[in-house]
């Protein structure tokens, strides 16, 4: 019997199962981390060899959708929302003076 089955023999279950859950969430991450460590260098060799990853496997990008502009600050064309997500400084402005979102439409 080696040294760390009698630390365990002598460790009360609580003890026991809070270690075991130690144990599940560090081979969780380690797993994790050479999933992604793998990933990051077959990017880079295909990447090397001028493609992107997903045009070799045929997945879809790993980039989220982007969502057209749906808004825009006629004060500053430059700057426009999507309607989706937190809304931008200038929306929240417009809506406390009373304007309609409507009315920000870039499209009606």
């Amino acid at each position: 019997m080696n040294m760390l089955d009698q630390e365990l023999d002598t460790m009360s279950l609580g003890d026991l199962k809070k270690l075991q859950s130690k144990v599940s969430t560090a081979i969780k991450t380690y797993e994790d981390r050479q999933r992604k460590m793998a990933l990051v260098e077959l990017e880079a060799k295909a990447a090397e060899m001028g493609f992107s990853l997903s045009e070799l496997t045929g997945a879809p990008s790993r980039k989220g959708k982007v969502n057209p502009p749906k808004y825009r600050n006629p004060e500053d064309p430059a700057q426009t929302w999507s309607g989706r997500g937190r809304q931008p400084g200038w929306v929240k402005e417009a809506l406390a003076r009373g304007d309609a979102l409507d009315n920000y439409l870039i499209v009606r």
